[in-house]
């Protein structure tokens, strides 16, 4: 890691190419969205089948039970255990309650013949995350980032790093949703944890480079904010390379390892951590860098125009 202590790379000077790239995932996003003709909800948010089912003896492979289920044509479900008693959750399909029973049962005998099993109770779940839900948690989201700009403008003594801050998990947060939308995963109580997690990853990142943002504006009074930028990313990329590789390699790993229950996460974890470091370098400091750069072209139009007195600047 000795290479990253001695770089001088300009990240500034390339902001407008890492802007495009960040406009052409939102397009992407966009073009997902439609593709998909929207997201694809789970159970959480549709509701469906629930099915009690008790076996004679426990259970020890759940993958054999998830294998029986698919064999029903149930694509979308999911599974609770308590040694000998299992409790399917599938999403509603066009099925009536008699036809799910039947066709679900059927095939989880066929693939247990030695395992008698007798279906407790069946019957029709709504959703666990409604409209009420939905809108309590686009509330949270709100006064969450509205806190983290109200936190970080306290913080850095200007409500610009907050906005720059947010908007970084903005961009996290949309793109990663996007590209679940992308390959067609189920949007379930899973995904947003996963996003939530993105956006706590990312703030962390964007406030450590701030902070050392800071921390060189002290001492570099004679350089121009660019340098102290450039020289502030540059110093911070090691720690920032070593802990986005860290996170991508465990998350990597439980994507193809996990198993189908953390698969959504892992995928999702993999996106945030690569758009976690990449808005934390390419899009929250630059941003932050363009409106400093734009007010101070104002101000000086002004003093020019005889607007403001520059004895009052």
């Amino acid at each position: 890691m000795q290479f990253f202590k001695s770089t001088h790379i300009d990240f500034i000077g390339s902001r407008y190419k890492f802007f495009i790239v960040s406009i052409s995932l939102f397009v992407l996003t966009v073009g997902a969205f439609i593709y998909r003709g929207g997201p694809n909800y789970g159970i959480d948010f549709t509701g469906g089948m629930m099915m009690q089912i008790s076996f004679e003896k426990e259970l020890t492979d759940l993958q054999d039970l998830r294998n029986a289920i698919e064999d029903s044509k149930i694509t979308s479900f999911e599974i609770q255990t308590s040694e000998n008693l299992i409790m399917i959750r599938a999403k509603k399909t066009l099925q009536s309650q008699e036809e799910f029973e039947k066709s679900v049962s059927q095939s989880i005998q066929n693939k247990f013949p030695d395992n008698p099993m007798k279906v407790e109770r069946i019957e029709y779940v709504g959703p666990s995350v409604g409209q009420y839900l939905s809108k309590q948690a686009l509330y949270s989201f709100f006064f969450a980032f509205l806190g983290m700009i109200v936190y970080v403008a306290f913080r850095f003594k200007s409500s610009l790093w907050g906005v720059a801050s947010v908007l970084g998990i903005i961009h996290d947060v949309v793109i990663s949703f996007g590209f679940v939308i992308l390959v067609n995963k189920e949007i379930n109580i899973t995904v947003v944890a996963a996003l939530l997690t993105v956006a706590g990853y990312s703030i962390n990142d964007t406030i450590v480079l701030f902070d050392r943002i800071k921390e060189n504006l002290r001492f570099g009074a004679k350089e121009t904010f660019a340098n102290i930028i450039n020289k502030s990313i540059n110093e911070v990329l090691v720690r920032t390379v070593v802990t986005s590789l860290t996170v991508f390699i465990v998350s990597t790993s439980l994507f193809f390892f996990g198993g189908e229950v953390i698969h959504t996460f892992a995928y999702i974890m993999v996106i945030g951590t690569v758009l976690g470091a990449y808005s934390t370098i390419f899009l929250c400091t630059p941003l932050v860098y363009e409106w400093e750069l734009r007010r101070n072209n104002r101000l000086k139009m002004a003093i020019k125009q005889g607007v403001i007195n520059s004895k009052k600047k």
